[in-house]
C-alpha cells in the first residue's frame, strides 16, 4: 500500500440496510479502523477509514477484505465489491449509492437466501497411480517389457509409459469431475468451475445454492466423499460470500 496522508473510505460490500451501524475494528491495514455503514434509501455500503492509494494484493490485505464481508454476512445478504475500491470521502460513497441504487437493490433481491459453497477434489497420488496400473493392461505390459531391457535402451518406452499414464489420469479426472458436477449441479442455481492446479486436482468449483437446499447439498457432498473414500480428498467450504457470482466493480472516478 502506498500510504498517503489523505484518508478515504475503503468499500467492502453493499447490503440492504436503513440504519448506520458499526461492526468492529476490522478495517483493512491493521490500524483498527471501524467497519461501519453509509446508508442511502435502504442500501448501505460497508466501509472503513483507510488511506487513499494503491493496495497491494497480499494475503494480509485479501484476508482483511474477505473477513470484513464475512463479518456482516451472518446478518445480511452481501454484494461483494472488488478488492481495493476506495472512495475519497463519505459524500462520494453516497453518490455511488444514489446512482447505483436500483441496480444494487435488484442484485440484492436476486441473491437473497442463496449462499456460495466451495468444493475442491484432489486425487490421492499413490492410490490413483496404483488404480491406473491395475486398470490398464497395456501400461502394465509395457512396464514389464522395460524390466527386461537395459536402462540405456529404455528411454523411449519410459516416455511412452509417461504419456499413457498422463492420458489415463486425464480420463480419470474427467470421469470423476463429471460425476461430481452431475451430482451437485441440480441442487445449485449456478455453478462456476475455476482453474485447477497440479495434475491431481480434479475440480475447483463454486456452487451458488439456495439456503433451503444447503442441507441436501451437504448430504450429496458427504455421499461423494464416501463413494471415493481413500481415492479422492474433498475440501468443502462455506457458506461464503458470493465472490464467484457477484463482485461489483466500482470506478470511483465516475461518480
Amino acid at each position: 500500500m502506498d500510504v498517503t496522508t489523505k484518508q478515504g473510505k475503503y468499500i467492502y460490500c453493499v447490503i440492504g440496510s436503513e440504519l448506520p451501524q458499526s461492526f468492529g475494528p476490522f478495517g483493512i491495514g491493521g490500524r483498527g479502523d471501524q467497519l461501519h455503514t453509509i446508508c442511502f434509501d435502504g442500501v448501505a455500503a460497508l466501509v472503513s477509514d483507510a488511506p487513499l492509494g494503491k493496495y497491494r494484493v497480499s494475503r494480509e490485505n485479501s484476508l482483511a477484505h474477505e473477513k470484513a464481508i464475512e463479518t456482516v454476512m451472518a446478518e445480511y445478504t452481501v454484494l461483494p465489491v472488488r478488492f481495493a475500491t476506495v472512495a475519497e470521502d463519505e459524500e462520494k460513497v453516497r453518490r455511488i449509492l444514489l446512482k447505483e441504487h436500483d441496480r444494487f437493490k435488484d442484485l440484492l433481491a436476486g441473491i437473497k437466501n442463496k449462499t456460495e459453497l466451495g468444493l475442491k477434489a484432489i486425487f490421492e497420488e499413490t492410490v490413483i497411480y496404483k488404480d491406473i496400473l491395475e486398470k490398464h493392461e497395456d501400461i502394465r505390459l509395457l512396464k514389464g517389457k522395460i524390466a527386461a531391457i537395459a536402462s540405456e535402451k529404455s528411454h523411449y518406452y519410459r516416455m511412452e509409459i509417461g504419456r499413457m499414464v498422463e492420458e489415463a489420469l486425464r480420463r480419470e479426472r474427467e470421469i470423476v469431475k463429471d460425476d461430481i458436477i452431475n451430482t451437485l449441479s441440480p441442487l445449485a442455481v449456478e455453478v462456476k468451475t475455476n482453474d485447477t492446479y497440479g495434475e491431481l486436482m480434479i475440480i475447483n468449483a463454486a456452487f451458488f445454492v439456495e439456503k433451503e437446499k444447503e442441507a441436501d447439498f451437504d448430504r450429496q457432498v458427504q455421499q461423494l466423499g464416501g463413494k471415493y473414500a481413500g481415492k479422492v480428498t474433498f475440501k468443502y467450504v462455506g457458506p461464503l460470500p458470493p465472490f464467484n457470482f457477484v463482485n461489483i466493480a466500482i470506478n470511483t472516478e465516475d461518480y
